[in-house]
């Protein structure tokens, strides 16, 4: 994997030669990508997104999704992203007077329609990061803000979207984390998403479950990572899916909860 990037604002051109599920399944800033090369399907909560050659997409921040990129046959999986951070969206929201009109959707990711411009501005970023170059930022300030803008002309929908800084309310703990228990991040990622600080979050969740978020974190996932391979889902398919970072740390814990190794449950 290569991945070259400006300290920030930040913009990946980004290469995998084989299939990859890495990464952090939460998105803390709206990202606008284009995938030049491969296929990356990512899912939330509720829906499955799939991106093939050609295809752009928008990412919205705040959200937990997972990401699975699969490159082409003898190929490489290759896509652009620009991380439209807070700061800049705030100055091009103070300089133009942008404001929200309605509060946006839930969904996490976005299908934009092929369009010649957002082609010519992607083409015309490759030369910039296939050259490692240092003090871009500059550069890439310049070159975000034009795509922010370039979004708004195309996608004039997104403004909602773009410019909605506000954070996010405090909810209903229990039904959050029992549909995005899987979701493999910090508690104060869940802490934040639930518009908690860590420690509210903490206290919170203890009266709710009855125990800590990391016993209740393990348990849930080890528990459902059970139901699948007793449905035939090979542990190799299961512990990504379900919230372990490997397979080992996977294994022993499934040991230790189960009293067998996970591939036993295949054999019966």
């Amino acid at each position: 994997m290569t991945a070259k990037s400006s300290t920030k604002p930040k913009i990946l051109y980004s290469c995998y030669f084989t299939r990859s599920r890495e990464g952090e399944n939460f998105i803390p800033e709206h990202v606008f990508s284009y995938q030049i090369s491969g296929e990356m399907i990512a899912s939330d909560s509720k829906n499955t997104y799939h991106s093939k050659e050609g295809d752009f997409r928008f990412s919205k921040r705040n959200h937990l999704a997972k990401f699975v990129k699969i490159p082409p046959e003898g190929g490489e999986f290759k896509t652009i992203s620009l991380f439209l951070d807070q700061d800049i969206l705030r100055e091009v929201s103070a300089e133009y007077d942008f404001k929200i009109n309605k509060k946006p959707d839930s969904q996490a990711m976005i299908s934009l329609a092929p369009n010649s411009l957002y082609k010519s501005f992607m083409d015309s970023l490759i030369s910039y990061l296939e050259i490692e170059e240092e003090n871009n930022e500059a550069l890439f300030r310049l070159k975000i803000k034009e795509a922010i803008h370039l979004l708004l002309k195309v996608n004039p929908e997104l403004k909602d979207i773009l410019f909605d800084f506000n954070e996010p309310g405090k909810i209903d703990l229990e039904a959050f984390m029992n549909k995005n228990f899987h979701f493999n991040v910090h508690l104060t990622r869940f802490a934040y998403l639930t518009g908690r600080s860590l420690a509210t979050f903490k206290r919170d969740f203890q009266k709710v479950f009855q125990e800590t978020p990391g016993k209740w974190l393990l348990n849930k996932r080890l528990q459902e990572a059970y139901y699948l391979i007793n449905q035939g889902k090979s542990p190799s398919e299961v512990y990504i899916g379900v919230g372990f970072e490997d397979l080992s740390h996977f294994s022993f814990s499934f040991k230790k909860k189960f009293g067998a190794v996970p591939s036993s449950l295949l054999s019966k």
